[in-house]
């Protein structure tokens, strides 16, 4: 049956997904730059309320991901980008505009609400135009987003610094996400029965090959049942933990390559570019194995375990050879941003697709529970000993305590799980 599907789902829904995302990204992860360029000195913002600000975001992410995918589920997941890309725009360049610590905070929360509703939403739109066999790279060319985005980001980020500043960075990195909203709108529609550009029989093979699939996974009875579940538990607590050291980690690399470097902010911006680079080319190669294979846990746990040992590395290395420990930085974003295609591509092949995308939605909240507490204890620990070291032994030991949650999950026992559950609901 895939054979027959069409490849044009690729051509005309990839990009558009691939630039939403990465405006997202753009719009959350340049405080970093703010954070290592002067915003703390002309705002007057201490260190300890400097991690703090850079966290609150995730705050407000974590509220609203599951209205969001509730939202995407029973209403329309394109109108709720759409509506988010033009908030979520106005509210970054706003903060080009602060005068004061409050309004910083009201801001950054703010942003985090409005995004909130971005990451469910396009999982669950992949879930309804991609099938098994295709979703690891479809999941991947979404969250291809991130580093992409932050590794040219980091390059434009220290330009515009140095030529305007901080302020000017934030109100030019916000406009794009405004007009991208109705490019968004004009392309993209919620499922394949509303597009004209596949023929009758392109819908039907699609709509075929994803009812089959339905069929091999085993009912779950309510969203209770499905939240109770051990394998959704695990993923979530696996996501809160994974989450600490990625974004622990891009939150602040910048202010991390600045102090251990001693260079200008140009300089950080092409430094902390290249991780992700290295992150782009290992996410596509794990993709393409995970589709291939059918094995998502093969590469999900053990990336995420050579992470950690990279993070102990650098922290065994210390700051007396800081390209050494640069050098494991780089190991350690290349195998903690590997194996997102693989990890959400497993959420629909446990769950059915009545609970899937509100579960896609609750994972993904615990994750940003994950990335308030390591953007946040990150920059304190920072802050607080003028050194990475006990960061990076924090970002270790997350990662190692996701690895053991991974290790637990059974994919070939879901459905017993959620017979259980059933009944005890």
């Amino acid at each position: 049956m895939n054979a027959k599907l069409s490849n044009k789902r690729w051509l005309y829904l990839m990009p558009v997904i691939f630039i939403t995302y990465s405006l997202a990204y753009l719009d959350r992860a340049n405080y970093g730059f703010a954070a290592a360029s002067g915003i703390d000195r002309d705002l007057g913002i201490t260190k300890n309320i400097s991690s703090l600000i850079g966290a609150l975001f995730f705050l407000g992410y974590f509220f609203f991901q599951v209205p969001g995918a509730v939202y995407a589920v029973k209403r329309s997941a394109r109108k709720l980008v759409f509506v988010s890309l033009i908030l979520w725009g106005l509210l970054a360049a706003a903060t080009g505009l602060v005068a004061n610590i409050p309004m910083l905070m009201i801001i950054r929360f703010t942003l985090g609400v409005v995004e909130a509703a971005v990451m469910p939403a396009m999982l669950i739109f992949i879930s309804n135009w991609f099938t098994k066999g295709e979703r690891s790279r479809a999941n991947t060319f979404l969250v291809l987003g991130n580093p992409v985005t932050v590794l040219w980001m980091s390059i434009l980020s220290g330009y515009l610094i140095q030529a305007w500043g901080w302020r000017e960075m934030f109100i030019i990195e916000g406009i794009p996400a405004v007009a991208w909203a109705f490019i968004w709108w004009r392309v993209v529609r919620d499922k394949p029965s509303d597009v004209t550009w596949l023929t009758a029989n392109e819908k039907r093979d699609l709509e075929q090959a994803m009812a089959a699939e339905q069929q091999e996974i085993k009912p779950v009875k309510n969203y209770r049942a499905a939240f109770t579940s051990r394998n959704v538990v695990c993923l979530c607590l696996v996501h809160v933990f994974w989450s600490i050291g990625v974004y622990g980690f891009m939150m602040w690399m910048p202010s991390i390559i600045k102090a251990g470097a001693n260079r200008d902010i140009v300089s950080v911006g092409w430094l902390a570019a290249v991780p992700y680079l290295a992150a782009i080319v290992l996410m596509l190669t794990v993709s393409v194995l995970s589709d291939k294979f059918q094995n998502r846990k093969l590469f999900v746990w053990p990336l995420l375990l050579v992470a950690g040992l990279a993070f102990t590395g650098s922290w065994l290395v210390g700051s007396d050879a800081f390209w050494l420990s640069y050098t494991l930085l780089i190991v350690a974003a290349a195998c903690m941003y590997a194996p997102y295609g693989p990890f959400f591509a497993l959420i629909p092949e446990l769950l059915p697709k009545s609970v899937a995308g509100i579960s896609m939605g609750l994972i993904n909240s615990f994750g940003a529970l994950g990335a308030f507490t390591g953007a946040w204890v990150v920059g304190l620990l920072n802050g607080l000993t003028g050194s990475p070291s006990l960061s990076f032994v924090l970002m270790a030991v997350s990662l190692f305590v996701s690895v053991a949650i991974m290790v637990s999950v059974r994919p070939d026992n879901t459905s017993e799980d959620n017979r259980v559950a059933a009944k005890r609901h």
